[in-house]
């Protein structure tokens, strides 16, 4: 992929990161398109809702959710693993994190916000 961008909230996220572990997440976040046809699924995830397509890059306690657009990754979330690690603890659902958010109705209401928001 040949540009990474980020909107307000997805900057505003990883801006509130002490500097040094903003540096460390962004030279992880590395993605291919090799990388999305051959999920790994240690460090991605990928979510479908309504013909759209949802990726998740996992690092460390970080997650990136985010789509492409053309040749651009689009970074929607910048968000704590812990998150929606309590909604699936008290759910006790026996699926995978990314299909439970997958249903979620609240995270692409956090998704949508993302795409809303102005590119920076």
């Amino acid at each position: 992929m040949s540009q990474i961008i980020f909107n307000e909230i997805s900057a505003a996220e990883i801006s509130a990161m002490p500097t040094m572990q903003q540096l460390d997440l962004l030279a992880e976040f590395k993605v291919s398109p090799d990388d999305l046809e051959n999920l790994d699924e240690h460090r991605f995830g990928k979510l479908e809702r309504d013909g759209k397509t949802l990726y998740r890059y996992r690092a460390n306690e970080m997650r990136i959710y985010f789509e492409l657009e053309g040749e651009s990754v689009i970074v929607h979330r910048v968000l704590h693993k812990n998150t929606f690690q309590d909604f699936l603890y008290r759910a006790s659902l026996p699926i995978s994190e990314d299909e439970e958010l997958a249903n979620a109705g609240g995270f692409w209401e956090l998704i949508e916000e993302g795409e809303r928001a102005r590119r920076v």
